[in-house]
């Protein structure tokens, strides 16, 4: 009897020990990989608001070698607008996005981005350089002018998501249980239309 619960728990201190070797290199690598909306700002351009926003896009171990495999990476960027109210929940104007596609062609040897909503397309040589063009965004049209009441306070509100549902088929079990594939941003909401 007694060699029965000690062979239990040192299977329960195993299985511990395991769980911990699990999570250990999630939580080392939690701020080494991720998106991060740097700068983003709303300016007034003829008759429309345009949105000009800074992105930093950090690949984690297991999203760059799907990458160098040639998997695509799609990448959603969603602008949202809302008007905020004191007694309800905030109304949303207008929603929009940028939807980038990255993939590494190994017989090129280069990267192609391509601007799912436009069709342009752009080839890289190496991969800073095609997340640079992600990164950056100039003059994107978000609402138009007469669509806002003057006396109204706007929040302006930006995200960045790694679209799981689009990776292979085999893939997605593992994207949606490895916390290296949690690449996605936070809302960052900020007051600048008055």
């Amino acid at each position: 009897m007694r060699a029965s619960a000690s062979n239990k728990s040192s299977f329960y201190y195993s299985l511990l020990y395991c769980l911990f070797v699990w999570l250990l290199p999630a939580s080392s690598y939690a701020d080494a990989f991720g998106v991060e909306v740097k700068n983003a700002e709303i300016s007034v351009q003829a008759d429309s608001y345009v949105l000009s926003a800074d992105i930093e896009y950090r690949l984690s171990a297991k999203a760059l070698e799907a990458l160098q495999n040639g998997v695509p990476l799609y990448w959603d960027i969603h602008i949202k607008i809302q008007q905020h109210r004191d007694y309800l929940w905030d109304k949303t104007l207008t929603r929009t996005g940028i939807r980038y596609r990255i993939q590494y062609h190994a017989l090129l040897n280069m990267y192609r981005v391509r601007n799912e909503g436009t069709g342009a397309l752009y080839n890289f040589s190496t991969l800073s350089a095609a997340l640079d063009l992600m990164s950056t965004i100039h003059n994107f049209h978000v609402m138009d002018k007469a669509a806002d009441t003057p006396k109204e306070r706007y929040d302006v509100g930006i995200k960045v998501t790694l679209d799981r549902d689009a990776l292979p088929l085999p893939l997605r079990p593992i994207a949606y249980t490895n916390p290296q594939w949690y690449l996605s941003s936070d809302w960052t909401l900020w007051p600048s239309i008055k």
